[in-house]
């Protein structure tokens, strides 16, 4: 179902961001508004005038243009609370909410909340009187010239000042203009190298972008005022994977736990501004949504549907649909601004040859441009971003230079070194520049200052360790090769780490990483030669930099390669105390005519080997770790399906599987045909080694789960999809063989481990490129389940296939109580229900407040702007097949349903009556058995028919007046047997076990063995405390 989208803003970034909306078969249209020449009638992409200052009319807008997603650009309107009043109006908004987006809004208070949580930024102090500033700038013993002012609208200034005198200036037209407000924070002026770090954030997981580095002042050589931005490129070159590392886990996980524990939850993007200085990574300064240029950089290099992720963002799914980027391309952009940017511009120059741009293939995001008489003329500072996207940084920046030049209007002002810092970084890599400058840092040999009889751990022929340190030489004639092609590795832990660090557990890390890196060189024919590592710290711990140590040279040792030594580095900021990123890099040979090809040489017919493994890989820790924080089990609690000697912690931090020296052998011996690790998910591994002309099919029940997966799949309610993108569910790695050779194969690699037959390579699907399809997963994943196995020992039927989710819709009018319990239970591990759709007959009702919350789709349809009732119920029907519902439920839904709606949807509508049919009418459950003296009171589930009968109950649920009893005392237990009954009743639905017959009786599913409704309360049908549903003419529908 695709749908409509909302982008808020008229920049540069807001047209990228339509752009790559639109490339998602999801979206049926992007609206932008205000909105630029650009996003003028472009295709999928048109503007709006709609008001967005008020969010009143926003919200009036989305709801009559049916728009599904909003996403906003300018920080003024995220730190004016526009997301919190539009998803508390039942508008899926993609952003912060107000306080969370004070990060960036709020310079004295993002300033705190780093001191508070110790992050590293520069020092800095705020002030409200002008004479007190400049006293602080001239006393200060460091550099206080930059000034931070925050006014109106969230409008901010930054003056970054030559001189402290100058400093002073600024602060002195400021505060006595009151240009932008009553606070300014002075701040320390960094020196290093600057770089845009972001990520994508659901609150808990963070997903970081390739790092970017903008150029913000107007003129070449970084000459002239601060700008907003003249231009980007990304990524940055030579940045090495342990400092990207450090800055996702120690900064923007930081960040995001800490907004977490305050109690601001922060969804969306974040963007840090950070400063590589001689004392470590600082931060500069927050945006709480795509830079601008940057995002003109960073989306063009996205891989996923962008959609798909801002959904699965807000959905707090993050974790299991991490954003992919290119590898191997470059974006640079160059922005045109107008004559006197960053101060008052000229407007309504023509703009021309944009149309010669986009045939040279490059993308030119409009800014400040609007149309007027079908021209394109300049409206505002920064008109337009051009940019090009190529194999390497020069090619890029060649071609972006090449759009600008043919690209006219009055006063052009760009500057044509863009890009040049990174092409300096080529030839000196910005981690030797890093590390020159990490003065601060105290970095230690520990892995490699060794006793002199261990001086290589792992040892193998060829290796020798000299001169300390990282030095070593290795012989590869001494190794045996004739002529050999090296073949490199590097990977980090990532979350498993911390979670190591929770437990207080670290002899597996190094195994872990070891056998992370020497897989992946097999996955090339490669044999392991030697290894390196490198971790930073918050604090240096001896004994447990010696823990690792010993795990990664035990593994050097398993995996015949030599430790050559590692690098440990005490990082005062911005790692807080106790924190540890690790990182490896082995090295690996293989003979030139031995190398394996696996993406072109796996055809149809092919078979698919799966080696077994127990561990879970660092990538899937994401997942791991949002699940631990909202399960009741600890590291520390007996592990799922164990006895009590095993802990959760022990069991997630099993190693993984390293499959090197023993399966050398076999992917020399030409049979195989590719070999690909699992680190990145089931369906990632096989990816590796399918060509885009084939696809796979997997048969998840020929091959052992391990519990661990089990438990994982059932406390996070994952669905079998999701499993297999993000775990390995006890495959470590996946061999492609000729179906012949395949039980040959097969028996070798079993003489050393578990291994099974899992798939073959099938033709492709009717879709474009390969598709991997694992069949039975779900079962397999119950079927392993220790309960399930525990209640297997008492149930005569088998355990069932866990069902694809029936979708949901409940209507409501504001009168309801039943719509919070619906949810929490659609939540639960194993409920067979999804809510997909809330809609309300009245706007601001606070049940669209709660299905706002929980990230649920709503819609407001006003009766009273229907002429007659079946005109009403069309337009509801009309959303509910727009959504795929396939039930509805009815929470305290006032408006009486018309005969054609309740013939098409007979047996799909639910109510819950708080009343036993048919004795006590409905609404006066908790009074009328106390005036008549019944014994019995309650609440019924019943299928809604167009001729209400008795034969249309799903489920009771009595309540019996205790002596004493008040109305009040009854009615607020009949509100909690109606919790109960009405989310029993939809699963009793939405599983199969009862449906509605041919005759309008309930027929239950008998392999459920469950009793029927009379025999439940353990009486026959012709007892009084199960009467029968009532007779009315219309429908009104109760809790």
């Amino acid at each position: 179902m695709a749908e409509r989208v909302l982008v808020i803003g008229s920049g540069g970034r807001e047209h990228a961001l339509a752009w790559k909306l639109a490339q998602s078969p999801h979206v049926k249209h992007v609206f932008v508004a205000p909105g630029n020449a650009g996003t003028a009638d472009n295709g999928k992409i048109s503007n709006s005038a709609v008001l967005v200052s008020n969010h009143t009319i926003v919200t009036q807008f989305c709801k009559d243009h049916n728009i599904g997603l909003v996403l906003v650009g300018p920080e003024a309107l995220l730190a004016a609370g526009i997301v919190d009043d539009l998803r508390a109006a039942g508008v899926r908004c993609f952003g912060p909410s107000a306080r969370a987006a004070q990060l960036a809004s709020n310079s004295s208070s993002s300033k705190a909340f780093l001191d508070r949580h110790g992050i590293a930024t520069a020092r800095w102090k705020a002030f409200s009187n002008p004479q007190e500033a400049c006293r602080f700038i001239i006393s200060t013993d460091f550099p206080a010239r930059v000034v931070r002012a925050r006014g109106p609208a969230a409008r901010k200034e930054v003056t970054i000042a030559a001189s402290k005198e100058e400093a002073c200036r600024a602060v002195q037209e400021i505060m006595q203009d009151r240009m932008f407000g009553e606070m300014i924070v002075i701040e320390e002026l960094l020196q290093g190298e600057e770089l845009s770090c972001s990520c994508f954030t659901d609150g808990v997981t963070v997903a970081s972008m390739p790092p970017a580095q903008p150029h913000k002042r107007l003129l070449d050589g970084d000459q002239g005022p601060t700008t907003a931005g003249m231009g980007a490129y990304c990524p940055v070159p030579q940045v090495p994977e342990a400092l990207l590392e450090q800055i996702r886990g120690a900064i923007l996980q930081h960040v995001v736990d800490s907004m977490r524990q305050e109690g601001a939850a922060y969804v969306g993007v974040l963007q840090t501004g950070l400063m590589l200085t001689k004392e470590g990574v600082k931060i500069l300064n927050f945006k709480c949504q795509f830079g601008d240029p940057q995002c003109q950089v960073i989306l063009p290099l996205l891989k996923n549907d962008f959609y798909e992720v801002i959904q699965a963002t807000i959905d707090g799914k993050l974790c299991s649909s991490m954003p992919a980027w290119s590898e191997n391309r470059t974006a640079v952009c160059v922005v045109m601004a107008s004559p006197g940017y960053p101060g008052d511009c000229d407007k309504g120059m023509e703009v021309t040859g944009l149309l010669q741009a986009k045939e040279l293939g490059l993308q030119v995001f409009h800014g400040g441009t609007a149309l007027k008489d079908g021209r394109v003329v300049t409206s505002g500072g920064r008109v337009l971003s051009v940019t090009a996207v190529k194999q390497d940084l020069m090619e890029a920046l060649g071609e972006a230079n090449r759009g600008v030049a043919t690209i006219h209007f009055q006063g052009a002002t760009f500057r044509r070194d863009i890009g040049h810092r990174g092409l300096r970084l080529l030839q000196q890599p910005l981690a030797l520049m890093y590390k020159d400058r990490h003065v601060g840092a105290v970095t230690r040999d520990a892995l490699s200052h060794l006793p002199p009889t261990s001086a290589v751990r792992g040892t193998r022929a060829g290796s020798r360790s000299e001169g300390g340190g990282f030095a070593a030489f290795f012989d590869l004639k001494a190794s045996g090769y004739d002529d050999p092609i090296l073949v490199s590795q590097t990977k980090g832990l990532g979350p498993k780490l911390q979670v190591a660090q929770v437990c207080k557990r670290h002899d597996t890390i190094g195994q872990d990483l070891v056998a992370l890196c020497v897989n992946d060189l097999l996955a090339q024919g490669a044999e392991p030669l030697f290894f390196l590592s490198h971790l930073a710290c918050g604090k240096f711990d001896a004994e447990v930099m010696e823990t690792i140590k010993e795990g990664i040279a035990e593994a050097c040792r398993s995996a015949g390669c030599a430790f050559l030594g590692g690098e440990v580095t005490e990082v005062a900021a911005p790692c807080p105390s106790g924190h540890c990123d690790l990182a490896g890099f082995a090295v690996g040979a293989v003979e030139r005519g031995q190398r394996l090809l696996g993406l072109q040489r796996a055809e149809e017919g092919d078979v698919l080997l799966g080696l077994g493994s127990p561990g879970i890989p660092g990538r899937g820790f994401g997942v791991v770790r949002k699940i631990l924080l909202a399960s009741s089990l600890h590291c520390s609690s007996p592990a799922p399906g164990s006895r009590g000697d095993t802990t959760l912690g022990d069991v997630l931090l099993t190693p993984g599987k390293m499959f090197s020296p023993a399966l050398l052998p076999v992917l020399r011996s030409g049979h195989v045909k590719g070999f690909a690790p699992t680190a990145e998910g089931l369906l990632g591994g096989i990816s590796r080694v399918l060509p885009e002309h084939v696809s796979a099919v997997l048969d998840a029940l020929s091959w052992k789960i391990p519990e661990i997966f089990c438990w994982l799949y059932k406390e996070g309610n994952l669905s079998a999809e999701e499993m297999a993108q993000t775990f390995p569910c006890g495959i470590g790695a996946v061999l492609v063989v000729q179906k012949d050779l395949a039980q040959h194969v097969l028996q070798d690699i079993q003489r050393q481990q578990e291994a099974w037959l899992i798939g073959k390579v099938v033709a492709p699907c009717h879709t474009a490129g390969s598709h991997i399809e694992v069949e039975n997963l779900a079962e397999a994943l119950q079927l392993s389940s220790p309960q399930q196995l525990l209640n297997d020992t008492t149930a005569e039927s088998q355990p069932q296939p866990r069902k694809r989710k029936v979708k949901v819709a409940v209507l409501v009018s504001g009168t309801g109580t039943t719509l919070p319990a619906l949810i929490s239970s659609a939540r639960e591990p194993g409920s067979c229900a999804q809510l997909v759709l809330v809609i309300s007959n009245k706007s601001g009702v606070e049940e669209l407040r709660s299905a706002a919350r929980a990230g649920i789709p709503t819609r407001v349809i006003d009766h009273k702007l229907y002429g007659s009732r079946s005109e009403f119920d069309s337009t509801i029907d009309r959303v509910l097949e727009e959504f795929s519902v396939e039930l509805i439920c009815l929470s305290g839904f006032m408006r009486v349903l018309s005969s054609p709606f309740l013939r098409k949807w007979k047996g799909k509508i639910l109510n819950a009556s708080p009343s036993l049919f048919p004795h006590i009418k409905d609404g006066n459950a908790h009074q009328e058995p106390l005036e008549s003296g019944f014994k019995v009171s309650g609440c019924t589930v019943h299928f809604v028919l167009e001729e209400p009968g008795a034969r249309a109950v799903i489920h009771r649920e009595p309540v019996r007046p205790r002596p004493g009893d008040t109305e009040a005392a009854l009615a607020e237990r009949l509100r909690e047997a109606e919790l109960s009954a009405f989310p029993l009743g939809l699963q009793l639905v939405a599983s199969g076990a009862v449906r509605l017959g041919a005759h309008g009786a309930p027929c239950w599913r008998r392999e459920s063995q469950r009793l029927s409704p009379q025999e439940e309360q353990g009486h026959g049908s012709s007892s009084a405390a199960a009467p029968q549903p009532p007779e009315h003419g219309g429908l009104w529908a109760g809790p």
